[in-house]
Parts: C-alpha cells; sequence; structure tokens
C-alpha cells in the first residue's frame, strides 16, 4: 500500500473571464485503491461534483492521477500499482455553449460518470511483468500526444523508465510498451507480453524518484530527478537521453550524501510562454533540503543545458510537497510538532533567501475551558459547532465511534447533527451515573468529564482529515490552495497590518523597513508599535482575554477593560514584560503618530456611502462570478481572520495607551501638550475594537433556516414597505455545513455590489478579461469590510438580515451596536421595530418606529424608503414615513397601533388638509374595524375632506347595520351630516334586499329619534308599498301590516292639519347612486320617465291601506298559495281572491271598505252552494274550513244540518243582512242559480216575492220557466187582490179605498204570448187557459174597484 497523496488540475481558460471553465478546477486525493475526484468552481454551485472511485486489489500510486484537457473532452489518466486507466468526460466548454449562463448551479463534469464503461479494454491496461514497475519507486508522469495517444511513464524495475501507449480512443490500435534506456541508442518495442531479448547492464542508479513530462506539438520531454542526484532529459519522439545534469553541482555536498540514494529528492515544472521553461528541484538531505531552480536552454544543434537561476536553503525536516512558478515557489512542511508550515519565497527578487511565511489555520485548541459558572454542554457545543472550527465529516465519524457505531449518521445538517451529538453524549453520560444522588459539583465534573471525551474525539478526526497531502497552484490565476486529506483550503493574501502583528520577532527583525511606508522613519516606529503589542498579546491570559470580551458583549466601555487588564498585567508581571515594553516604546520616535497611522490602516470608515450596485453584465458573465459556496465562505473567512486578528491588535493597542497614559512620561509621549491627542487616540481605538468585535462575531453568527411560508409573509411586509427589489430571497437548506450572516449578505447582496464596483466603473482597476486571485481576493475583502462597517452610512447588511428573515440575529446585531455606533441610528430603530413586529411584540415596535421618525430625511435607509409611488401625493418626508409604517402595521393587522401612530402623524401634519383628511379616514377605519364607534363617529367629524367623510359615513352605516349597533348609529348627532346619513341610508334602503336588511326600520328609528314623525311615516309607508310589490310571502304581509300601522300611529301623533305624507313613487323611478342606465331592446338609453304628479295621503288612506294589507294576510294564511298574487293585488282583485278562497265576511269588510258592491261575494257564494249541491262528499268535507272561517248566524235546531244547508243559510243571511238598491243581490243571486239550472229554493223565492215579485216573473221568462211563471202570476194576482198580499210585500190589496196596485203587465202579456205558442204542449195550453181565466177576473174586479173609486170621489 502507498501513502495518500493529492492533486489538483487547472482548466487552460480557467482565468478567462468569458469562458465556460473559468475559476474552475479539479482535486484529487488518493487513498489505497480508492481515488475521490472533485470539481471545484467559485462561481456556481455544481452538481454531481464528486465522484469516488475504487479499483478493487490496485492501490493508487502517489500522485497517479493525471488530467489532461483537450478540444471536447477532460481526460483522466490514472496508474495504480498494477493498470493504467483512461477516463473521458465531456468537457465544461462543451456541455454549455451558451455565452450566457445565468443559474446559480451548473452540471459538472463528473455528471455523467456513471455511463463510462470502466471494463472497456480499449481505456485500460494491466501494466506487464516486464519490464516491470520498480518496487523502490512511487514516481510516475501521464500524458496526451498531439494525436490523442494516453502515454504513461513509469520507473522500470531494471532502472531507467518504460512508457506504456493506449491508442487514441476512438481509432483502433494495439497498447505498445517502450523502454528509454540509457546505455543504448538502440530503440527496442516490446508489444504485449513479448520478453525482452537484448538488455544493456543497467544498475538502479538511474532509477527514477520523480517524472514529470512538458509536451511540446508532436513530442514530449521526459525530465527524470533518479536516485543518482542526476536529472536525465528524454525525447519520448526519439527515444534518446537528450541531456543529464549532476545536480550535487549545485549543493554542498559530503561524501556520504553522494553515495546515498536520493529517494526524498522531487522535481516540478513550470512553463511560460515569454522565460521558457523552469525546472523546480528539491535535493533532499538528512535536516536539510535545498531548492535549486533551473530554466532549460537550447543551442542550435539541438543540444539542451540547465541554466541556474537560484538555490535555496530550508531548515525544515519534512517537506510534504511544493509548487513551482516561473517567479515563486511555494512549500508544504510538517515540523516536529505535526504541524503544517506553508511558506513561499519569490526566487528571482529575494536575494537574502529570507522564506514568507504563511499564516495556516490552526488545529482546534486541545482543551476547552469551562468555568464553573457555565454549562458544559453548552460550553462544548457552542465551541465545537462554532462555524469553521471542526468539520462536519469530523464530528460525523467522532460521533459514529463515540455511539460505538450503533447508527450511522450521514448527510445530516448542522442543527440535526447538533441534536444527535447532544443526544448521544447525554445518553452516554447518563448510562454512567449510577447514583441516584449526586453534588452539583460532582454532576458538573461528570459533563465536563464525558463532553471532554467527545471532544477529544472530534478532534482526532479533524486532526486526520486536516492533514495536508499537496499544494495546489493555479499558473492562470496564480490561486495557491492547501489539499488536506478532507478538504481543501485557500490562500489568500494578508495584509500590512495583520502580517506584522502575526510575524515572529526574528522575521519582523529582517524585515526590509522601508517596503512599509515610504517614511522610513515611521516605518521603524510601527513596527517598533507592532512589537509591542505583540509583547502585550503574548502576556494577556485567557482571564485576561475575557474581560475584553465580555466588555464588548455586555456593552460596556472597553478603555474601563483595558484598564482592567493592564492592571492584572503589572500585578502578575513575572518576566519583566512591562520593561521590555518600556524598553521598545523608547525606540519610538513618535508614538502618537505611529498609533494613528496604525489605525488609520485599520479604519474602513468611509464618508460616502457605497454606490448601490449596477446591474452586472452578462455578455461577461459577471453575475456569477465567485458565487458559489466556495468562494463565497472563502471570502467571508477571510474577513472573519482579518476581524479576529485586528480585533486583538485594538485590545493590545488599547492596553498599551492605557499603558502610556498612566506612563505620563515627556520623553515617551512628545511632551504634554500631546496629552489630549493621547485621548483623542483612545477614543478613535475603542470604537475601532468594537467595530472588529461585531464583524467578528457576525462572522460566525450562524444564519436561520427560514420556513417559507415566513418567508412568504416577510416579502408582502417588504413589498408594502417597497423594498423588495434589494435581496434576492430563496429558501437556504444548509447541508454542508453552517452559513453564517456575513456569508448570507455576501451571497445575496454585497457581491453583486462588490464585483460592480470591481468591473463596471468607469474607473474600475480590474476591468482586463484575465482573473488575478491575489490582487481579486484581496480586493474583494477590501470592498467587503466597509459593507459590513457599522459606522458607513451605507445600510446594507442589516437590510439584508431583515429581507432574510434573520430577526434574532438583526436584533442582536443592533445590540451590539446601538451604544456606541451613532450612524444609522433611525435606521437601526426601524429595523428593530421590523424585528419587534414579528415577534409579536407591537408595542415595542411601535417604540422603535416613533424614534426612527427623528432620522428620516438624514440617513439613506430610511430617504429610500420614503420614495413617493407613482401618482402618489408628495407630503413632508416624516408623514410619508409614517404613511409607510402605518400601511406596514395595518397589513400585520395591529389596527390599535396605527391609531396610535396615526394620531402622532396628525400633530405632524397641522398645515396639510390632505394628510389630515387620509390620517383621519385611517383612524377611523381602524376605530371601526376594533368596534369603537364613538371614537369612530369622532374621527369622522373631524375629517376635513368633505369626500372623504362622506365615504367614512357611508362605511359607519353599512358596518354598523351589519353589526346590528343600531341604537349608536341613531343616536350619533350628525351636525351638518343629517341629510346625507338620511341619503346614505335611504339609497341602501332602497337598494338591497328586503328581508335580509333593515335599513328602512333604521331610518324610521333615527326619525322618531329626532321626533320627525312625518317622515318617520313615509318611510314605513314606503317600506310597506315594497314589501307588498317585493316580498310576496306570509312574513312579507305580516311586515307590510305592522309597516302600515307604524305609519298610521305615526301621523297620528302629528296635529290633524299635518296628518298627511306624500305618496311615494313606485320602485323603478328611484334614482339609485351607481345604478347602470336603463337599455331598449335595441340598446338604446331609455328616457327618465317624468315625474308623475304628486299625491297627498291623508290618514284615512292610510288606515284604508292598513285594513287591506290586514284583509291579504288573512288571506294568505288561510291560503298561503295566494301570496304570490295578494302581495300587491288591488281592493278589487282581493275580493276575488277572498271570494275564491271562502272568506266571505273578510271579503264583506274589504267592500263596506273601499265602498265597493257585494255583487261578487253573492255570485261567488251562490256557485259554491251550487257546487256543493251538486257535489260529493269530499266537497262537503272541504267547505267545512272556508264555512268556519265566516260568521253563521246562531240556530238552534234538532236536526244535523250539512255542509250544503249551511252554505244556503250563509247565503239567506247575507241576503238579509245587506239590501241593496233595486234587489241587485237578490237578482244576482236568483240570475246565478237559473244559469246553472238549480231549481230555486223556496224561501229565495218567498224573500224575493216579498222584494220584487216582477223582476222575478221576468227572470222566469227569460229562463223559459212558464209554470213557475204562471204559478207566481196567479200568487200574485191573489195577493194583489188581497190573498196572501203580505207575502209580497204588498201592504194594501186592491180596493176602492186602498192606494193604487199594479201588476206587471208586459210581462204577464209576454207569458201568455209563449203560451200560446206552444199550443203543441198540451200542459201549456191548461196553463194558458188558467191564466187567461185569473186574468179576466182579477179585470172584473179591478174594474169594479176603479168605479167603486171613481164613485167616491
Amino acid at each position: 500500500r502507498y501513502g495518500d497523496s493529492a492533486g489538483g488540475f487547472c482548466y487552460q481558460e480557467s482565468a478567462q473571464l468569458a469562458a465556460a471553465t473559468r475559476n474552475r478546477f479539479v482535486r484529487w486525493t488518493t487513498s489505497g485503491d480508492a481515488v475521490e475526484l472533485v470539481e471545484e468552481s467559485l462561481d456556481v454551485n455544481l452538481l454531481n461534483n464528486a465522484v469516488r472511485l475504487r479499483i478493487q486489489g490496485c492501490p493508487f500510486l502517489p500522485g497517479g492521477v493525471h488530467l489532461c484537457e483537450v478540444q471536447s473532452h477532460l481526460v483522466v489518466l490514472l496508474i495504480t500499482g498494477q493498470t493504467v486507466h483512461r477516463l473521458l468526460l465531456p468537457h465544461p466548454a462543451r456541455m454549455y455553449r451558451s455565452e450566457l449562463i445565468t443559474e446559480s448551479q451548473m452540471q459538472s463534469v463528473f455528471t455523467d460518470i456513471g455511463k463510462i464503461n470502466f471494463r472497456d479494454p480499449s481505456n485500460y491496461y494491466v501494466i506487464p511483468s516486464v519490464p516491470g514497475l520498480a518496487s523502490n519507486s512511487v514516481a510516475s508522469a501521464a500524458w496526451l500526444s498531439s494525436e490523442g495517444e494516453a502515454l504513461f511513464a513509469l520507473p522500470s524495475a531494471s532502472g531507467g523508465i518504460f512508457v506504456l501507449k493506449l491508442p487514441p480512443h476512438d481509432a483502433p490500435g494495439t497498447v505498445s510498451v517502450v523502454e528509454l534506456k540509457q546505455s543504448s541508442v538502440m530503440q527496442r518495442f516490446l508489444t504485449g507480453w513479448m520478453p525482452t531479448a537484448i538488455r544493456g547492464d543497467c544498475g538502479p542508479s538511474d532509477l527514477p524518484i520523480s517524472l514529470s513530462v512538458h509536451c511540446l506539438d508532436h513530442d514530449a520531454f521526459l525530465f527524470a530527478l533518479c536516485q543518482d542526484h542526476k536529472l536525465r532529459m528524454w525525447s519520448y519522439k526519439d527515444q534518446m537521453c537528450l541531456m543529464v545534469a549532476d545536480l550535487l553541482e549545485f549543493m554542498p555536498v559530503s561524501r556520504d550524501l553522494r553515495l546515498a540514494a536520493g529517494t526524498g529528492h522531487r522535481l516540478r515544472l513550470a512553463f511560460s510562454q515569454s522565460l521558457g521553461l523552469y525546472l523546480g528541484v528539491y535535493m533532499h538531505a538528512p535536516k536539510r533540503g535545498q531548492f535549486c531552480v533551473f530554466q532549460l536552454v537550447s543551442t542550435e544543434s539541438n543540444r539542451y543545458s540547465l541554466d541556474h537561476i537560484s538555490s535555496l536553503f530550508s531548515s525544515q525536516e519534512t517537506l510534504v510537497d511544493f509548487a513551482l512558478t516561473s517567479a515563486e515557489i511555494w512549500a508544504l512542511w510538517h515540523n516536529e510538532e505535526n504541524q503544517t508550515v506553508v511558506k513561499y519565497i519569490n526566487f528571482e527578487q529575494n536575494v537574502a533567501g529570507q522564506w514568507n511565511q504563511v499564516f495556516v489555520q490552526p488545529l482546534p485548541e486541545e482543551e476547552v475551558t469551562v468555568r464553573h459558572d457555565q454549562d458544559p454542554r453548552e460550553t462544548y457545543l457552542e465551541y465545537l459547532f462554532m462555524p469553521g472550527r471542526f468539520t462536519n465529516a469530523a464530528i460525523q465519524k467522532a460521533l459514529q465511534i463515540f455511539s460505538q457505531g450503533t447508527e450511522r449518521h450521514m448527510d445530516l445538517t448542522w442543527d440535526e447533527l447538533k441534536k444527535e451529538v447532544t443526544l448521544a453524549v447525554e445518553s452516554e453520560f447518563q448510562g454512567s451515573v449510577t447514583e441516584y444522588e449526586c453534588s452539583p459539583e460532582e454532576f458538573w465534573q461528570l459533563q465536563v468529564e464525558f463532553w471532554s471525551k467527545f471532544y477529544a474525539c472530534c478532534l482526532q478526526y479533524q486532526e486526520a482529515l486536516s492533514r495536508p497531502l499537496a499544494l495546489h497552484l493555479n499558473p492562470y490565476t496564480s490561486m495557491v490552495c492547501l489539499l488536506k486529506k478532507g478538504s481543501l483550503s485557500f490562500l489568500v493574501p494578508c495584509s500590512l497590518v495583520d502580517h506584522l502583528y502575526l510575524l515572529s520577532n526574528e522575521h519582523l527583525l529582517t524585515e526590509d523597513d522601508a517596503a512599509i511606508f515610504d517614511d522610513l522613519e515611521m516605518s521603524r516606529d510601527v513596527v517598533c508599535l507592532v512589537q509591542c503589542l505583540r509583547l502585550i498579546g503574548e502576556s494577556i491570559s485567557l482571564e485576561m482575554a475575557f474581560i475584553m470580551e465580555m466588555a464588548c458583549s455586555r456593552l460596556q466601555p472597553p478603555e474601563k477593560a483595558a484598564e482592567q487588564i493592564l492592571e492584572d498585567l503589572i500585578a502578575n508581571d513575572t518576566e519583566n514584560v512591562m520593561e521590555d515594553i518600556h524598553s521598545k516604546l523608547q525606540e519610538i520616535r513618535n508614538p502618537i503618530h505611529a498609533i494613528g497611522v496604525l489605525i488609520r490602516e485599520m479604519d474602513y470608515e468611509t464618508d460616502v456611502d457605497m454606490e448601490r450596485a449596477h446591474h452586472l453584465n452578462m455578455r461577461m458573465n459577471l453575475t456569477q462570478l465567485y458565487g458559489s459556496g466556495t468562494a463565497v465562505n472563502v471570502v467571508c473567512w477571510g474577513v472573519c481572520k482579518i476581524a479576529t486578528i485586528r480585533f486583538l491588535i485594538c485590545r493590545d493597542l488599547l492596553i498599551l495607551q492605557q499603558l502610556l497614559l498612566r506612563l505620563g512620561d515627556p520623553m515617551v509621549l512628545g511632551g504634554g501638550q500631546l496629552f489630549q491627542s493621547q485621548q483623542d487616540l483612545l477614543h478613535r481605538t475603542s470604537p475601532l475594537l468594537l467595530s472588529y468585535y461585531l464583524i467578528r462575531w457576525a462572522s460566525q453568527c450562524l444564519a436561520s433556516d427560514v420556513p417559507v411560508d415566513t418567508l412568504e409573509s416577510n416579502l408582502q411586509h417588504l413589498s408594502v414597505l417597497e423594498l423588495a427589489d434589494t435581496t434576492a430571497l430563496t429558501p437556504h437548506k444548509l447541508v454542508s455545513g453552517p452559513q453564517t450572516i456575513v456569508e448570507l449578505f455576501f451571497q445575496e447582496v454585497a457581491r453583486k455590489h462588490i464585483i460592480s464596483r470591481l468591473f463596471l466603473q468607469p474607473n474600475a482597476s480590474l476591468a482586463e478579461t484575465s482573473l488575478n486571485w491575489p490582487h481579486l481576493i484581496t480586493a474583494i475583502v477590501a470592498d467587503f469590510l466597509p459593507l459590513l462597517w457599522p459606522s458607513n452610512p451605507g445600510f446594507l447588511f442589516p437590510e439584508c438580515l431583515m429581507g432574510s428573515c434573520q430577526y434574532t440575529q438583526l436584533q442582536e446585531y443592533i445590540r451590539l451596536l446601538q451604544p456606541w455606533c451613532h450612524v444609522n441610528m433611525g435606521s437601526c430603530c426601524f429595523m428593530m421595530g421590523r424585528c419587534y413586529l414579528v415577534m409579536g411584540e407591537g408595542h415595542k415596535a411601535l417604540d422603535c418606529f416613533c424614534q426612527a421618525a427623528s432620522e428620516v430625511g438624514r440617513e439613506e435607509f430610511l430617504d429610500r424608503l420614503i420614495q413617493p409611488e407613482e401618482g402618489e401625493m408628495v407630503s413632508t418626508p416624516r408623514l410619508q414615513y409614517y404613511n409607510k409604517v402605518l400601511r406596514l402595521l395595518d397589513m400585520v393587522g395591529l389596527p390599535e397601533l396605527v391609531i396610535q401612530l396615526a394620531t402622532l402623524a396628525i400633530m405632524e401634519s397641522a398645515d396639510d388638509w390632505r394628510s389630515q383628511a387620509t390620517l383621519r379616514t385611517c383612524i377611523f377605519k381602524h376605530h371601526l374595524d376594533l368596534g369603537h364607534n364613538s371614537e369612530a363617529y369622532v374621527a369622522l367629524t373631524q375629517n376635513p375632506d368633505p369626500s372623504r367623510q362622506l365615504d367614512c359615513l357611508r362605511q359607519l352605516v353599512v358596518v354598523l347595520c351589519e353589526r346590528s349597533q343600531l341604537q349608536d348609529l341613531v343616536e350619533f348627532p350628525y351636525v351638518n351630516l343629517h341629510n346625507e346619513v338620511v341619503g346614505i341610508i335611504e339609497s341602501h334602503a332602497r337598494a338591497v334586499d328586503l328581508m335580509t336588511h333593515n335599513y328602512y326600520e333604521l331610518l324610521y328609528a333615527f326619525h322618531i329619534y329626532r321626533h320627525n314623525y312625518r317622515k318617520a311615516g313615509t318611510v314605513m309607508f314606503e317600506y310597506g308599498m315594497r314589501l307588498g310589490r317585493e316580498v310576496r310571502t306570509l312574513r312579507g304581509l305580516q311586515k307590510q301590516g305592522n309597516c302600515f300601522l307604524a305609519a298610521i300611529n305615526c301621523l297620528r301623533l302629528i296635529r290633524p292639519e299635518y296628518a298627511w305624507i306624500v305618496q311615494p313613487a313606485s320602485g323603478a323611478v328611484y334614482e339609485r347612486p351607481g345604478a347602470s342606465p336603463k337599455r331598449s331592446h335595441d340598446g338604446e338609453c331609455t328616457a327618465v320617465p317624468s315625474t308623475c304628479q304628486i299625491e297627498i295621503l291623508e290618514l284615512e288612506d292610510l288606515e284604508r291601506e292598513c285594513v287591506l294589507a290586514r284583509i291579504r294576510l288573512t288571506l294568505v294564511q288561510h291560503d298561503l298559495s295566494a301570496a304570490a298574487v295578494a302581495g300587491n293585488s288591488t281592493p278589487e282583485e282581493t275580493v276575488a281572491l277572498l271570494v275564491r278562497a271562502g272568506l266571505f265576511d273578510t271579503a264583506v269588510t274589504l267592500c263596506q271598505t273601499f265602498k265597493l258592491p257585494l255583487t261578487p261575494i253573492f255570485e261567488g257564494l251562490t256557485f259554491k252552494c251550487i257546487k256543493l249541491q251538486l257535489g260529493g262528499e269530499a266537497a262537503q268535507a272541504e267547505a267545512w274550513d272556508w264555512l268556519a272561517a265566516n260568521q253563521l248566524s246562531a240556530l238552534v235546531t234538532t236536526k244535523e244540518s250539512s255542509a250544503t244547508d249551511e252554505a244556503w243559510r250563509l247565503l239567506s243571511s247575507y241576503l238579509e243582512r245587506y239590501p241593496s238598491q233595486n234587489s241587485l243581490y237578490h237578482r244576482c243571486v236568483i240570475n246565478k242559480l237559473l244559469a246553472h239550472g238549480i231549481p230555486l229554493p223556496n224561501w229565495l223565492i218567498n224573500s224575493y216575492k216579498r222584494v220584487d215579485a216582477a223582476e222575478l216573473l221576468r227572470l222566469y221568462l227569460n229562463y223559459d220557466l212558464l209554470e213557475e211563471a204562471v204559478d207566481l202570476v196567479l200568487e200574485y194576482v191573489d195577493a194583489v187582490l188581497g190573498k196572501g198580499h203580505q207575502y209580497f210585500g204588498i201592504e194594501f190589496p186592491l180596493s176602492a179605498t186602498a192606494p193604487m196596485v199594479w201588476l206587471p203587465y208586459t210581462a204577464i202579456d209576454q207569458l201568455l204570448q209563449a203560451l200560446r205558442e206552444s199550443t203543441a204542449n198540451h200542459y201549456n195550453v191548461m196553463l194558458y187557459q188558467k191564466l187567461h181565466d185569473k186574468m179576466e177576473d182579477y179585470q172584473q174586479k179591478v174594474s169594479v174597484a176603479t168605479r167603486d173609486r171613481l164613485y167616491r170621489r
């Protein structure tokens, strides 16, 4: 098994701004027979970008992974101890042809690796046993020829190199093996498994320890650094050794070194188009090492030699890896303490051979200090899950070991992992506590024990995963990465101040002081000052450091904390650090000036607000530049590092300033008059320290996952404030690791601002198309810090937190900021208000919003908040602000707060009646919503805008009606609004359904309350009329009756001369506001009918209407089916309906009320009698219903009477009760009976004889009843003559003394004529004779009586 290894590959166009492979690279690590390949991008998040390949039983050679780029493919060449492999992947430029790539995610080059046939014989080959792979060398090289063949160079078991060649992937061919031997210029192809026949004698001295290849158009130069310390250069095409160089010539050597095999040597190549090929060789010797840099020089006769450029020495023991450029060497070591050491040197400019140190992220502390006032679980969890300290993988592996592998914890999110860890440690802890009771101290101690055990486990895995394997240097972008076993680190340039502070003292002494500042004296002062700070920093214990941390967290002045730390330092100064500091201070010529320079270097405060982002250029693909999670992480960790270091610098600087103040030495301070300057500097350092503390806190503060519904409601709030465009809001699912709020800010907002400022402004410093990582990352961080700087006028960071729903974090940010930062105070108050609003603390929110109002017009964020919309009325800035907040509170649903704020705003708007009207309307609306009717009414009356006042009034009426709070509505005084209220209620009354709303009753109550009885009566009468027309139901008729009664009551309360009302118009004439115009059949608007003549109704008219309504109700109660027609029927129609229903008494009452003839009643009753007489049992049973509804005169009889008898009796009683002129009712009854062929009952005949016998005779004649007519005439003549005269109503019969009598001669003549004409009937002849004789007899008697009468005269 070989050791683990790692490496990287950069695309050729990775530095081109417009390329598909921009900022993309592939890194790999091998471990045993597995290789992990990961494609990284700094611009977009790549999908399916990691793949793990395992070639069973074939361990990979260290460095045995080579990637080559051809036009359409990315070719991966793999070398194991037994085999070689070729994998073909599509080139990213082929996968995405589009010039515009706007997605934040993209498929990786490894997406389709599953489709590859790994067993395709044309793409792999088993290394032949002859010549065989050397066992004691792991060197390898692989490349693609210009024809597309895959070539693998490997150390031969017999010394020298053999090259395996796989034919092009798209062309048939056989695998060939060629051996490069120095002892012969002959070429020998060993194809397949053929044994070698001729071999020169060759010892293992030329065994390659390190191989590198440089490809030419049609050849490849193979460089082999051999264990005999010689560098050999081969031409693959000619299979010739072109050059041999003894490297021991370039280093001080001992005899032992020359004789020892050079197993630790390394070789690297660097090619530059302008400078040619550079070779970097690391020569390993015990306890030391040496780097030699050469340039390859060729002569005309195709001879090659090395030009020695530089030799550099290093004292570190174990070199892990090094990388070469045409100007620099980057080297990675492991020192004796097992720490990672990275250094670099510019071998062209650095004459002194001084390496520059790279400050590597240290491993987490070996132990976590838990104070007795802290909870062990919380302390350890906070330390373990602090972003950037432990990787997810390390914690997951530790968890698996700790819980003894019972569960597999895969792909847990940061929060889920935290829960699992807590559960695992707590359950382990609970399982070990055997005693039921233990003291708090023992419990605390046990907790610490178990948590420290888990922590040690995490530390072990973190250390293993952090083991460095290689350096990856991108020659195109100058980016350097540190490849570790389980992660990837990026190297970023360090600023001058941080560099001086971090650098160890021995380096500081050798720094070229003049390089720091132009002023040499000033440079020395600053270096001495930083050395003082380092002395202080190294002396500060954890407890002292904690004092400053707590002061910042608890908002206490840092100056006081610095003073306390200084006192502790002086009290505990066992190593005379104070004397060292004092002596160092003596070296500083002008300490005040030096401190000022240092503060200026660290201060990111700007006077102007940074311009808001331009729209990023799609053509240049700027939308994605440094937009991937990896890039975001690097930038934000760069910022976190700077903030952490500078917080310590500021802390130490504060302590040093307190020391200077305490010393008060005129020699040190430069004179007593500078005491004030020193105080000023102290007060400048304090905000600087707090700013860095805040940025460090934000860089380590995790962002919360936000549910989608919270995001949506937040988006609604932002749209009300018109701030929704500032951030692109997406819910983030954080899997690989947590996201801090600074990362969130950079990703969502800051990156666009920075990139647009760097590339798109006219004076942009980075407008070129080639990307340089050190320049760009420095520029980005330098532009990012001002955006985070608390005392700058820009307010993007808190705005982003608000937009991303990070309310808890935003509250803490503002809490840490408010006591000392006096910039954007109003904006901070506003943000705090928003947080309180979301947390449900509305009253606190209102206080914050009111505080923020005082800063409106002075701060950029608040100014942006109050920009008026198109068409919006422009008022004062503060009023616009109040308007926005009111809309926000309204949306959240806090009417009480809206009222409070609007009342406050009214005071501001004393001169602006339009704003006053808006605010009063707002107050009215919310009072009304809350049910504060009186307050709503007051707000309405105070509204200065009549049209709004009317709208509010309309709303008040409708809402109070809907809530049935009618008493309030009626009792409000409505000063100067009386007619408007009446108009509103009337229009509603006429526009809505009568049975579901009671606007008429409301209007009635309204008028009654004001003693306006006539209007109240008019309202109720109109209501009654409409009920009759529109609501034809029993309930409608009941209501109608009540309405008419109420109207009558109203008029009875008025003096008689005023007791009248105007007849209301019919429904169609009402002009309802907003009603659509009526149109004729051809679509034309019909003319509004001209107003009809006004009709006055008096009390009697109303009483008649009331009777009619009551009778209609009686009718409908008796017969519900009549409701549809009865509601609006005239008296005549109602009589007909009553008769049909059999309600004859009621019909008589109605006729008498409206002075109508009773004829229809008698006809109807007669018809019912006929039906009963002719009908059967069913008709009899039905008749009792309507008979019961009429008042029958009491009759005592022993015989049980039938319904028919009762009906006839009712008819008889009516004829007696209601006499008519000319016996009209008798005639109509008889007419009806005779018309139906019913024989007349005797009581009727007798009754009519008494009234009008002559008319009865005429009726008989009309209906051809000759016999009855004859009998009647005979009886009539007898009655006239005195026999039964009382039955015919004749008072005095024929006599000379009595008054004159008469007979209906015309009718009698007609009867005689009729009998005479029907001689065919013998009976008629007899009747004729009888009648004729009677008349003759009568004539004689009349003659006698006439004579007597004449005689008497």
